[in-house]
């Protein structure tokens, strides 16, 4: 049986008295795009980061390709190939296009002295090149990013977070104030991606017609325990999920 990329079992988190995240399992398997949603203050960020090293979990574990990570930093994670993007953008608006997308490689790669005696492109200008050409930014790659629109910023975030062919990569709201074609052109990256690379995701996301089309499973939380998990049409009808989430 292969082995998951990611594995959470029983995560909780406690801050005081107040259980933020409360026995959550659920894995993530190889090419699989997995929607993590639920009512704001369900805990699906404190889980993130409890994944992702930012927080230590009370009690569980989390396991990437069957190692235990609990606790690990982020820096060792990312080492790892666990990549991230963030609800507010983490782009560099001084730097172009490509440069931000050379300096998201580097951080897979090499030592700081490499970074500084080596090539200044990192060696890593053709890997740019593709994510930008994949991403449909090549009339943008000289541009610093910030000057580009909200959308075009959040494309790059995501490109960003690809480079270097991660592992695993949690996207945090990937659609968020993004505007409806804008959204369109992300989600067709997402899914080509996931299609032509076999990317590995995970997506926080408050928009539900974004995930159900895009993820292939997605998980429901509500007071930080599992609600629901399966593919997205069985979740969508689920009573309970309506209840607490939809009909919201």
């Amino acid at each position: 049986m292969t082995t998951p990329v990611l594995q959470i079992s029983n995560i909780k988190k406690h801050f005081g008295g107040i259980a933020a995240v409360d026995g959550v399992s659920f894995e993530v398997n190889e090419g699989e795009i997995l929607g993590l949603i639920g009512p704001n203050g369900c805990g699906k960020s404190t889980l993130f980061n409890c994944i992702l090293g930012q927080l230590l979990p009370s009690d569980g574990e989390v396991k990437i390709d069957g190692r235990v990570t609990t606790g690990m930093r982020p820096s060792d994670l990312n080492r790892l190939g666990v990549s991230r993007t963030f609800q507010l953008l983490q782009v560099f608006p001084k730097l172009s296009v490509r440069e931000n997308l050379i300096l998201a490689g580097q951080e897979h790669q090499g030592s700081m002295v490499s970074r500084l005696f080596g090539p200044s492109d990192a060696g890593l200008g053709a890997a740019a090149d593709q994510m930008i050409s994949f991403f449909k930014l090549d009339h943008l790659a000289t541009e610093p990013a910030g000057g580009l629109s909200y959308g075009q910023q959040k494309l790059l975030d995501a490109a960003m977070a690809f480079m270097g062919g991660p592992r695993l990569v949690l996207l945090d709201e990937p659609a968020g104030g993004v505007n409806l074609s804008m959204l369109a052109d992300l989600k067709d990256r997402l899914s080509a991606i996931n299609r032509e690379k076999r990317a590995t995701f995970v997506v926080i996301e408050h928009n539900m017609e974004f995930v159900m089309s895009l993820c292939s499973r997605v998980v429901v939380m509500a007071e930080g325990k599992v609600l629901a998990q399966g593919k997205p049409e069985d979740v969508r009808s689920n009573p309970a999920v309506i209840e607490a989430y939809l009909g919201h």
